[in-house]
């Protein structure tokens, strides 16, 4: 009786690699209109010169195609789960790509980002309910404390207050941005007031991510670690 073949990962690429950069698929990204899938950085930066799809050339959207991109959450963790070492090599990389760059103080310069890193600003257009619906309730979760920093000195602090519930459970791609937002509606604050979020004294950035703050801005680790607790106040204006 013969043994069933075992499948090499080379056997699986022609489905887990982008058809742009030819690597294997970070937050593979599907256009709706065609269903071929891509790194989301890769069909994002592509859709910046086109609104046709790389690989077939159909008109995707005549204004807006990245409209019609929705993150693949279930082919990610398949190309993880097939590719041994591939989520910790990203991690890293992700991890050395921001220590190698020298960001303001506030966080809100611009700059070239990482695949993993690269436009989170789009995740948070999809925790406000304009995506698929899920809300990453599929992603990697992480517990976090939000606390308020009081302080008299500082304007506004008499409408920004502490929360009723400060503990809350989200995907690890959330951004501060998104916390941002949260942090807003919870506290009633007018749309045009702002906050800083910081992390250990330090203020974070709104493109950072809750996996990235945590992988390089939080210091406990093991049992302590958790909740990871993120600090907010009234937005300081150092100009």
């Amino acid at each position: 009786m013969t043994s069933p073949r075992k499948h090499l990962v080379k056997d699986f690429n022609h489905f887990i690699t982008c058809y742009v950069c030819k690597g294997y698929l970070i937050k593979p990204t599907t256009v709706t209109e065609c269903l071929h899938t891509f790194c989301k950085s890769c069909i994002v930066q592509h859709f910046e010169d086109s609104n046709d799809c790389p690989k077939c050339g159909i008109q995707v959207h005549e204004t807006n195609p990245r409209e019609m991109l929705r993150l693949d959450n279930t082919l990610e963790e398949i190309i993880f789960k097939l590719v041994p070492g591939l989520r910790e090599k990203e991690q890293q990389q992700e991890i050395e790509f921001w220590r190698s760059r020298k960001w303001k103080e506030n966080g809100e310069e611009d700059g070239p980002r990482s695949k993993r890193s690269r436009l989170d600003d789009d995740d948070d257009d999809d925790n406000d309910g304009g995506g698929d619906g899920d809300y990453h309730r599929s992603d990697p979760q992480i517990a976090i404390s939000l606390d308020c920093l009081r302080n008299s000195s500082l304007v506004g602090e008499n409408i920004v207050k502490g929360l009723m519930k400060k503990f809350i459970r989200c995907s690890t791609r959330v951004t501060v941005g998104t916390i941002k937002k949260f942090l807003s509606l919870k506290l009633k604050l007018p749309s045009s007031y702002e906050l800083d979020v910081l992390c250990n004294g330090e203020i974070m950035g709104k493109d950072h991510t809750m996996e990235f703050i945590f992988m390089t801005r939080w210091r406990l680790r093991g049992e302590t670690a958790y909740p990871m607790v993120l600090e907010y106040r009234p937005r300081i204006d150092f100009g």
